[in-house]
């Protein structure tokens, strides 16, 4: 985290949205899969790619000993059309039993941001974006409180004020279904959203929802951790994004980081720093998600950064 005094404030918009005209070009495209691994893989789509008329810009592969499973991750440029570029992978694709995708490179990913009281993540995240550091796309915030309001307003985003309580959870989750189909939304971002999404929700969003939490302070669960962990007199201090599963801050690990502190360090220093890790950490995560960098091997990813 900076540790100039204007840290944590919004910072002025760049630009009203990802450009998305200008990030994607119509004849480039991501491929991500996976399948059994056995001999071949590499060889059959390089061949199929090639046969589109395809050029490949990047190309990274791993071969899972756990699971034994192949990933692979290709960045092309090709002539002709979406579904034509389609046509050439599918039979390899279905020779291989793949679980693929095949994507637009630069299309921004529709991503809805939820979040309580603090907003340093969503700051971070909408900073990020406007200044076209994050191929995503943000039509709404959705907060169980209305303090963050006045950072969407200044950042131009809808704020959708969506209040959860014991008796009203059910009916809060079904006003989020409704706006996320409303608004088409791929990708679910958790900036420090303090509720727990029912385990029906967490299933629907399987694989599209990211979350942060502070991480190396696991003792420390509940209010005001940061003060927690100096009480402890902890020398680490770090931030886990992952994505959401019904097992509370359990899910497949997208990007963690640390950094070392001393007993030198207030509560309140430890608080601020630990927001600063957050927010990188945050970002890193759904930047490789929108850029389909990262691939579940059962309850690990894959990330090809």
């Amino acid at each position: 985290m900076r540790e100039d005094a204007t840290a944590g404030l919004p910072a002025s918009p760049v630009s009203p949205s990802f450009d998305a005209g200008a990030a994607a070009d119509p004849g480039a495209y991501t491929l991500t899969l996976s399948c059994a691994d056995r001999p071949g893989i590499v060889h059959a789509v390089s061949g199929a790619l090639a046969g589109a008329g395809g050029n490949i810009t990047e190309s990274q592969q791993y071969g899972s000993p756990d699971s034994g499973t192949f990933f692979m991750r290709v960045d092309f440029t090709a002539p002709g059309t979406y579904d034509g570029v389609r046509s050439r992978i599918a039979p390899v694709a279905g020779q291989f039993g793949m679980d693929w995708e095949l994507h637009r490179a630069g299309v921004p990913v529709r991503t809805l941001i939820m979040a309580s009281k603090d907003g340093h993540c969503l700051n971070d995240l909408l900073f990020q974006q406007r200044a076209g550091n994050l191929p995503i796309e943000i039509p709404a915030i959705v907060s169980n409180h209305r303090d963050l309001a006045g950072l969407a307003e200044f950042y131009g985003v809808p704020f959708h004020h969506i209040p959860v309580a014991a008796d009203t959870k059910q009916e809060a989750e079904n006003q989020l279904r409704a706006l996320m189909a409303e608004l088409d939304i791929e990708l679910v971002v958790l900036a420090r959203y303090m509720q727990i999404l029912s385990n029906e929700l967490c299933q629907e969003l399987s694989g599209r929802a990211i979350n942060i939490h502070h991480s190396f302070l696991p003792s420390f669960k509940g209010a005001r951790p940061y003060h927690q962990a100096h009480a402890r007199g902890v020398k680490l201090i770090g931030a886990t994004a992952h994505y959401v599963t019904s097992d509370l801050d359990e899910g497949p690990i997208i990007e963690q980081e640390v950094i070392r502190v001393d007993h030198s360090r207030t509560a309140q220093r430890l608080a601020a720093l630990g927001a600063g890790v957050e927010g990188r950490t945050l970002s890193k995560a759904v930047q490789w998600h929108a850029e389909h960098r990262v691939l579940l091997d059962g309850r690990r990813t894959i990330v090809f950064n």
